[in-house]
């Protein structure tokens, strides 16, 4: 249906060895969408070193932006980049009939495309999650998307996060699927399951992308076989976990173990239980590196941020000050 700026070949090869920020959405105090700092932090996104943008991903609280802002996000992104836009798209969990969910991902994808996404990110069908014909029903929901023609990157997120543990099984039928590149792993502290599922790529599916996900693991998801990153927290501080993955690549030994204990220290201010406030706590350091005024940093559906967690945010930016 949707024939893409890229080929699937152009795709791969544009994001393998790069940094895909899952962007932010900003909000002023009344949580409306805040247009002046989100034009200022596209513009600022625009000259950092990635390799493309993940638009409307849970960063940027993509399943709960209203129709109206979603759209202006999308726009406002390919204004500013020549480079792959990657649209998040599923159903809110709450819609929990199969057909019905399905379709609301579908046409969140046609909106996608119409504003002028490159790609798919496909959230977890997380209201499969207990259902009884759950495997079928999940590589159905994506083949249905395959068949809208652009570009797919598969999502395998923790359960707590309303992620779905695929079979091995599925996993394999998924990645055969047409126009899937990919796949983006988000395990959080499942290290076993990230190294399971990046074997399973490399030994049955060596041409596809495996993208981590992993920002407490960013240095090893990599020495363990990710092409690529599509990470929140690569919303700030891009150009140091960008110089962290041309390190990997370069195979410069003494600049990747340094420039990952760098990114592993931000990692553990930015992630951290309650592990929504990461967003929040996102914001506050681009606002804090004056990319976006103070008065944009707000996320209407995250929990409210302590001062211990302000504070550990300031010391950390201090010690980075190559990279802000």
């Amino acid at each position: 249906m949707f024939e893409g700026r890229y080929s699937l070949a152009e795709l791969s090869a544009t994001l393998a060895g790069g940094l895909i920020p899952a962007a932010p959405v900003m909000f002023d105090r009344e949580h409306r969408f805040h247009e002046c700092a989100h034009e200022a932090y596209v513009s600022f996104m625009s000259s950092q070193p990635i390799a493309g943008v993940a638009v409307w991903a849970h960063t940027g609280r993509g399943l709960l932006l209203d129709d109206d802002t979603a759209q202006r996000v999308m726009r406002q992104w390919r204004q500013a980049i020549d480079k792959p836009l990657i649209a998040g798209v599923g159903a809110r969990s709450q819609q929990s009939h199969p057909q019905a969910a399905t379709d609301k991902t579908i046409a969140m994808a046609i909106a996608a495309a119409d504003y002028g996404a490159d790609a798919l990110l496909v959230y977890p069908p997380s209201w499969l999650q207990h259902h009884q014909q759950r495997d079928s029903l999940t590589v159905e929901h994506h083949e249905r998307l395959s068949r809208l023609g652009l570009p797919l990157v598969l999502f395998y997120l923790y359960e707590a996060a309303g992620g779905v543990q695929y079979s091995n099984t599925v996993l394999d039928e998924l990645l055969a699927l047409p126009n899937v590149i990919g796949i983006k792993m988000a395990t959080l502290d499942s290290v076993m399951t990230y190294q399971d599922v990046a074997t399973q790529i490399q030994a049955r599916h060596p041409n596809k992308l495996l993208i981590t996900g992993e920002d407490r693991f960013l240095g090893y998801s990599l020495r363990r076989g990710a092409k690529a990153a599509l990470i929140g927290m690569g919303a700030v501080c891009s150009d140091l976990q960008a110089e962290l993955i041309e390190a990997h690549f370069a195979s410069r030994a003494d600049s990747f173990l340094e420039l990952s204990d760098q990114v592993d220290r931000l990692a553990e201010v930015l992630f951290i239980d309650p592990m929504e406030g990461y967003i929040g706590r996102i914001l506050y350091a681009l606002a804090r590196l004056e990319v976006i005024s103070a008065d944009a940093a707000n996320d209407p559906w995250g929990p409210p941020l302590t001062a211990i967690e302000f504070e550990n945010i300031d010391a950390l930016l201090s010690t980075l000050n190559a990279h802000v």
